[in-house]
Order: structure tokens, then sequence, then C-alpha cells
């Protein structure tokens, strides 16, 4: 495998991550890592690279920053949010991918980039939701700081140190899917 796909799908896979942290975040980072030549875009996603871009997805990133603080919006948002990611991290993957056929760079953007960032959305969503129930929503401002700093922390990190940061996500999207697994498998158990 060419050393350049591997490059772009680590890039592609963390900035997806982070998409499940906050939607807006990783994309605006990518934008401004396009427009200033630190990762290439593939042909009909220049526009991600562009001003208007830049200040729509900032504007959306400061938006949804803000949201997370206010008690219950916090958990709308995580369900409105859910699909949102999984296109996000879709089109973050495809859009660095320098895979020539069209089919083979969207399927693997949403297998990966989509599957990724609705993995660790959906982890999000269930620390917010245990936040709300033992805290009363008093600790989900702290949750939502974290997922500020994570969001912001991998996505920069995903264009420096890409395979690293790919590594430490497969590992903590594997433990989440293995751990979630087998509590549906015991649940399906007891049912029967």
């Amino acid at each position: 495998m060419n050393k350049e796909i591997i490059i772009a799908v680590a890039i592609g896979i963390g900035l997806s991550a982070s998409c499940g942290f906050r939607v807006f975040v990783p994309m605006l980072v990518a934008s401004i890592a396009a427009k200033v030549g630190l990762i290439p875009l593939n042909e009909g996603f220049q526009w991600l690279a562009g001003w208007p871009a830049i200040i729509a997805l900032g504007t959306a990133s400061a938006v949804e920053i803000l949201a997370y603080y206010i008690p219950f919006i916090d958990n709308l948002l995580d369900t409105i949010t859910t699909p949102l990611a999984v296109g996000a991290g879709t089109l973050l993957l495809t859009s660095v991918l320098p895979i020539d056929s069209d089919f083979l760079k969207w399927a693997t953007g949403f297998i990966f980039g989509g599957g990724t960032a609705a993995v660790v959305q959906g982890g999000t969503a269930m620390t917010r939701l245990a936040s709300s129930k033992f805290t009363a929503g008093a600790g989900n401002p702290v949750v939502a700081t974290g997922e500020h700093a994570a969001a912001f922390g991998t996505s920069v990190l995903s264009l420096f140190i890409p395979i690293v940061i790919a590594v430490i996500v497969i590992l903590i999207v594997g433990f989440i899917l293995i751990k979630f697994g087998k509590r549906i498998f015991r649940k399906k158990q007891n049912q029967t």
C-alpha cells in the first residue's frame, strides 16, 4: 500500500474521530489546514479551503461549542449531531483520500470515516447521559469542556502525527465496540 494513502487514511480517521466529539471543529481545523497547505484536498473538495467555508465553519463551531453549555440542549444536540457527525466524518476522510475510484473513495470514507465518527459520537452521548443521570446535568459542562478539548486536540494532532492518532483512535473505537457489544450480547442472553 502506498505511503501517501496510509497517511491520508490516518489523517482522515483522526479528523473523523474528532467529528464524534464536535461536528464543526474538525471541519474548521481541516479547512484551515487545507488553506495553509498542510493537507491536500481531492478534486471537488477545494471549497473546503476557501474563505467562505472557513467563516461558515468558524461560526458553526462557535455556536456548537456554546450550545453544549446550555442544560438539556446538550442532550438534544447529541441526537441531532449523530447523523451530522457521520456525514462530516465521511466527508473529511473522502476529501483527503487519494484514490481515483469515486465509489471506492466514498465507500471507504463512509465505512471508516463515518463509522469512526459514529462510534465516538455514541460514546460521548452515553457519557453525557450518564453525567445527566448522576449529576442532574451539573457535570455536563465539564463533559462538554473535555469534548471540546478532545475535538480540537485530536484534529490538530491528526495533522502532525496522523499514524499515532489513528492507532489510538482504532484502539479506543475497538474498546468501545467490544464493551458495548458484550453488554448487548449479555442482555440478549438474559432475555432468552
